[in-house]
């Protein structure tokens, strides 16, 4: 149900006729045929109700092989830290999940920001993987526009890309399942008249198109579960034009995601849906080290759209934070409604169980119980997607073998007196490079646990030569497919980050840890002063820093998340998302060669 996938990627015209007008058709068709026995269980029973199950999956980034670091760890329901995720783990968790009542969905991001093995053949390994899951309604996430408007109807829809052709896999035949974006919106109002002459006379769609605009996706999918129609709104973070490049969303425009699922839940209804369920890529920060399955959401952007969207919804399904948490939030009406995440990378699984009563067709919202599932590595991977996940392996090996920049000797993560290393000021340099356009970076801070490797100039066994990096070395050095994000410090809140490198504080660090500085960035310690009194001296393009002074401050999300108990970064502001990490320093080494190690000059010691 919902668009069909052949008539969905046409010109903006055609979409929005088919889109709207085939989705009331469709749906008039699918409601007037509901089977007659609708109402009774497989042994021919009566029934008042019927069951459904969700399953959810958000921010998977393609993380087909198991993430690495931080990001391969989750906090489990007993307050257990441990190894979660990847493709195999995630398919073994789902089956045991699934039985006949199940419709699996995701809340966006399930591709951009990916590691090699999805990102050098544009995703498809990912997306082909979520159609081997099951997977049936996506949200799309600000990340699936990372190659813009053209690329993502690409993926829907199938074809090679145009630049770089076929994958080793061959022509791409596209999702199967459908991507939902009722906010996403065509730039362009002259294209009302001929959406609204195909949708005949009908004021009321008339009057909703008029309220919505023209839409650039489809807005809603209904699927059928034990003889009910239950429908999905897709939304994605209103902020998408500043968090991904400018160029390839020209055309669109991203209204507000509570205006939007009103006018489709609206449109639902019309069509006689009134089982209606949100996912928005969009969401809340939880607090870390909390169980998965607690309400620990910081009410934020997430809970505005969880509490402010139609009483006709029943169900929010969240993303974008990467956060777990199971909340219930209260509704317009004052009735209470699910309000979830499921972390990110594939290391949870959101279950959802509900009952759809079968006179009214609605949900029952005091049936609804959600439980996050971490996904476990102690299960054994299915063999099926273990073998999918190796052959992209095998094939992505050359890409590894790339050659993407040069250096003049080695570059090493060996540390300084000052707890700089060269290799480490060097991947600040290229974070700050990579998030200056996009987040507005006045500086950047890299931690040193997230340098895993040297560049080492003498060439290796694959034969590249002698200075040559490879994009495999790189990898190497930073592997664990961080985001790079900013947020806004002021000048003394950057100062508490800096002293939080030391032991002795409020925060808990188990040893002193020292951030590595982009180049414009510079200031002093003192090792025998007072915890909080050490940092001093602060300068960003040799202008001293105040403590009132905002300043937007680039680390990646593990930082950004209070990692390695840096706590302060969690006192930023306006969080924005970019590049992998990975990326940044790809990017770096390619444009700037050869690259001599940095000097490790940019903290001054004293005491």
């Amino acid at each position: 149900m919902g668009c069909p996938r052949n008539v969905c990627f046409m010109t903006s015209r055609s979409l929005l006729r088919l889109t709207l007008a085939g989705a009331v058709a469709a749906g008039a068709v699918m409601l007037a045929t509901l089977p007659a026995d609708a109402s009774k269980d497989p042994k021919g029973k009566a029934q008042k109700t019927v069951p459904v199950r969700l399953l959810a999956l958000n921010d998977f980034h393609g993380n087909l092989e198991p993430p690495t670091g931080s990001s391969g760890r989750m906090v489990d329901e007993n307050g257990n830290t441990v190894d979660a995720g990847g493709a195999a783990y995630v398919a073994t968790h789902m089956k045991a999940l699934t039985d006949r009542n199940t419709i699996a969905v995701a809340q966006g991001d399930l591709i951009g920001a990916t590691p090699l093995i999805s990102a050098a053949y544009h995703d498809e390994p990912s997306v082909e993987f979520m159609g081997k899951l099951g997977l049936k309604v996506a949200a799309v996430g600000n990340h699936e526009f990372d190659e813009g408007y053209s690329e993502l109807r690409r993926i829907m829809k199938g074809g090679c890309h145009p630049v770089d052709g076929c994958s080793p896999a061959g022509p791409w035949k596209g999702a199967k399942f459908d991507y939902v974006g009722a906010n996403v919106l065509f730039k362009n109002p002259n294209e009302r008249t001929d959406a609204l002459a195909a949708l005949g006379q009908d004021k009321q769609v008339k009057q909703l198109l008029s309220d919505w605009g023209v839409p650039a996706l489809p807005p809603v999918s209904i699927k059928m579960m034990n003889g009910m129609p239950i429908g999905f709104i897709g939304l994605v973070t209103q902020t998408t034009p500043s968090i991904v490049t400018s160029e390839g969303i020209k055309d669109l425009k991203f209204v507000d995601e509570v205006k939007a699922a009103n006018v489709a839940s609206k449109l639902l209804k019309l069509l006689g849906v009134r089982a209606q369920v949100v996912l928005v890529h969009e969401g809340d920060q939880a607090e870390a080290g909390k169980s998965p399955d607690a309400c620990s959401a910081t009410p934020g952007a997430g809970n505005r759209i969880a509490t402010q969207v139609d009483p006709e919804i029943d169900v929010v399904l969240s993303g974008h934070s990467h956060s777990a948490y199971v909340c219930k939030v209260k509704d317009p009406a004052g009735h209470d409604r699910l309000f979830s995440q499921g972390g990110s990378f594939g290391r949870v699984i959101t279950q959802v169980d509900l009952q759809v009563n079968v006179k009214t067709r609605d949900i029952d919202r005091a049936s609804v119980v959600a439980d996050n599932h971490v996904v476990t590595r102690t299960v054994t991977p299915d063999p099926e997607i273990s073998s999918f996940v190796k052959t992209w392996q095998d094939r992505v090996a050359s890409v590894a073998n790339k050659k993407i920049g040069t250096i003049s000797a080695d570059i090493t993560n060996a540390a300084a007196p000052s707890g700089e290393s060269s290799l480490g000021d060097l991947i600040a340099d290229g974070q700050l490079a990579a998030t200056k356009s996009g987040g507005n970076a006045q500086i950047a801070l890299m931690n040193p646990g997230g340098v895993r490797d040297n560049l080492t100039y003498a060439g290796s066994s694959a034969g590249e030569g002698d200075g040559v990096v490879t994009y495999g070395e790189a990898f190497k050095v930073q592997p664990f497919n961080n985001l790079m994000q900013v947020v806004t410090l002021t000048g003394a809140q950057l100062k508490t980050v800096l002293e939080q490198q030391f032991t002795g504080g409020p925060n808990n660090q188990a040893f002193t840890k020292i951030l590595q500085p982009s180049a414009n960035f510079t200031y002093t310690y003192n090792r025998g002063a007072a915890w909080g009194s050490k940092v001093s001296d602060m300068k960003i393009d040799g202008v001293p820093v105040t403590d009132t002074q905002s300043i937007r401050v680039a680390a990646n999300n593990f930082l950004v998340g209070g990692g390695d108990a840096f706590v302060g970064f969690r006192d930023g502001t306006d969080l924005w998302s970019g590049p992998l990490d990975i990326d940044a320093f790809v990017d770096h080494l390619g444009q700037n060669n050869p690259i001599a190690p940095p000097a490790t000059n940019r903290i001054t010691v004293v005491g």
